[in-house]
C-alpha cells in the first residue's frame, strides 16, 4: 500500500494520499480512480447471506454420482471461506433458497427449536375438498411422524390446475409433497416463497442471485437471540426429547402398519393359483367333457362337414394325373402350357 500511495495514485476525497494520512468512514479513498469499499467493524463481524432463485432441474449438493447440475455452480467465490446451504430443496422443486457464509448462522435457521416458518406456493392435479383441507390443518400420519400445515389458502386455479399457499415450521424431505399424496393429490409444482423473516424477491428471476444487506442480516441474529433468551435451554431439550418420541412412535406405528398390510396380502385369496383355472376353478390336470358345450357342438359340426368335403375332392381327383405341364385327366392331355397356352 505505501507503494501505491508514494506512487500518487490513492486519492483521499480527491486530494493526493500521504504517508500518514488518516482518515475516518466518512472519507471517500480512490486507487487509480476506482471507489474502495470498506467495512465497517460491524459489517465485517456479520456473516453474509446469499438469496438464490433455484430453478427446478438443479440438486442443492456440491458432488452427485449422476453429473446433474448443481445450485453451488452459481455462486461467487468466498475468500478463504465456503457457502452453506440453509436448508434445501428437491431436485423438482423452485424458489427461495438461502446459504450464508456462518455454520452456527446456518444451524440456527434449520434448527428445529426456532420452529423457522417456510411459505409454498403449491400447484396441484386437483381441487382439496373441505374435509382435505381439514385434514391436513390438523394433521396427518406420515411414515417419519405427524405432520401439518399451519395455514392453508385456496388461490384458485383452472381446469385440472389448483394453486394453493400453505406454511410448515418443519423442514423434512418432501414434507410439503407427502402431506398433499396423504389426500390423493399430486402436487405438480412447487416454489417456495419464504423462508423465515425473508421473501423470494419479486425482481430475482430464476437462476440469479442477491446479497442480502448486512444491516437486515443483524436484525435477523438479533430475532433469533430475542428468542433464544425467551426460551430456557431445559425448555428447548425438553421440546426436542418430545419431537424425538413423537417421531420415534410414529415410525414404529408405520413400520407396523407395513408389516399388518404384508401379512393381510399374503392371506389373501390369489387369483391364478398353482393348478388351478381362473375361469372354473377344477384343476388343469382332471379331464373335463366339454362335448356338450353349444360351441363344442358347432365346432364339431363344422369339422364334420369339412371332412365330407375331403373326401369328396379326393374322390374327384384319383383320376387326375399330373404332367410337367399341367393336369391330365383320363380322356388325354389338356393341349395347354405350364402357364395355359397351346402348345
Amino acid at each position: 500500500m505505501e507503494r501505491l500511495i508514494e506512487s500518487g495514485i490513492v486519492t483521499v476525497n480527491g486530494n493526493p494520499a500521504k504517508l500518514g494520512d488518516r482518515v475516518s468512514a466518512e472519507d471517500v479513498i480512490r486507487v487509480e480512480g476506482r471507489l474502495v469499499r470498506r467495512l465497517s467493524p460491524e459489517a465485517a463481524d456479520t456473516p453474509r447471506v446469499l438469496l438464490y432463485h433455484k430453478p427446478a432441474g438443479e440438486i442443492v449438493s456440491r458432488d452427485d454420482p449422476e453429473g446433474r447440475p448443481s445450485v453451488f455452480n452459481h455462486l461467487p467465490r468466498v475468500p478463504g471461506g465456503r457457502w452453506i446451504a440453509v436448508g434445501r430443496l428437491d431436485f423438482n422443486t423452485e424458489g427461495l433458497l438461502l446459504f450464508t457464509t456462518s455454520g452456527s448462522l446456518a444451524n440456527r435457521l434449520m434448527h428445529p427449536r426456532y420452529e423457522m416458518e417456510r411459505e409454498y406456493a403449491v400447484r396441484t392435479v386437483g381441487e382439496l375438498t373441505p374435509e382435505d383441507e381439514a385434514k391436513l390443518l390438523a394433521g396427518v400420519e406420515l411414515e417419519d411422524g405427524p405432520a401439518k400445515f399451519e395455514t392453508l389458502t385456496d388461490e384458485g386455479g383452472k381446469g385440472l390446475n389448483h394453486w394453493y399457499v400453505v406454511t410448515i415450521r418443519e423442514g423434512r424431505n418432501r414434507e410439503v409433497r407427502r402431506l398433499f399424496e396423504s389426500v390423493n393429490l399430486t402436487v405438480s409444482r412447487l416454489i417456495r416463497v419464504r423462508y423465515g423473516a425473508v421473501e423470494l424477491p419479486p425482481g430475482l428471476v430464476r437462476g440469479k442471485r442477491e446479497e442480502m444487506d448486512p444491516a437486515d442480516v443483524r436484525r435477523w441474529i438479533t430475532e433469533l437471540d430475542r428468542m433464544d433468551r425467551a426460551s430456557s435451554p431445559e425448555e428447548a431439550a425438553a421440546k426436542a426429547a418430545e419431537v424425538k418420541a413423537l417421531k420415534a412412535a410414529a415410525r414404529l406405528k408405520w413400520r407396523e402398519r407395513l408389516e399388518r398390510e404384508a401379512a393381510e396380502a399374503e392371506r389373501a385369496p390369489r387369483r391364478g393359483a398353482p393348478g388351478k383355472s381362473d375361469r372354473t376353478g377344477v384343476p388343469f390336470s382332471e379331464s373335463r367333457d366339454l362335448s356338450d358345450r353349444r360351441t363344442q357342438r358347432a365346432y364339431g359340426k363344422s369339422n364334420a362337414s369339412s371332412r365330407t368335403r375331403n373326401e369328396e375332392d379326393g374322390q374327384r381327383s384319383e383320376g387326375v394325373k399330373r404332367t410337367p405341364f399341367g393336369k391330365r385327366g383320363s380322356g388325354g392331355a389338356s393341349g395347354r402350357g405350364p402357364r395355359g397356352g397351346r402348345l
